[in-house]
């Protein structure tokens, strides 16, 4: 798969679940799926943070490399801010639990694979 494949899903998923954690039933109390705790600016970081992703799907290959060594190192930070804040707020402003930390975590270590190691081999036909 290419990086720009990789890119447009990638931005797909993150767009859309910042997009349903804002929808009621989905979202109680707070907690997405009753598991990630959420508010409005961890719906706009993921929402923003996919929709650049799909936006760069559409360009070189190089802009998709880069999107994801420097989201991959974000999304490193915030993992690890996440593990000090426990269940508390990131800075006071993102909401945060250890289901959350952990797919920062996630998020982080797929993305930094895709930005510095992944290689788009193609097969000879």
């Amino acid at each position: 798969m290419s990086h720009k494949k990789c890119a447009r899903d990638f931005g797909i998923v993150l767009f859309l679940i910042g997009l349903l954690s804002c929808i009621p039933g989905l979202t109680m109390d707070s907690y997405f799926l009753g598991v990630f705790k959420v508010n409005s600016f961890t719906n706009g970081l993921h929402l923003v943070t996919g929709l650049i992703a799909y936006v760069l799907s559409h360009g070189s290959l190089r802009a998709c490399q880069i999107y994801f060594q420097i989201f991959g190192i974000i999304y490193g930070v915030v993992a690890i801010l996440g593990f000090g804040y426990g269940d508390a707020d990131i800075l006071g402003y993102f909401a945060n639990n250890m289901a959350d930390t952990w797919f920062h975590l996630a998020v982080c270590i797929l993305s930094l694979y895709l930005g510095f190691l992944y290689k788009n081999v193609r097969k000879p036909s």
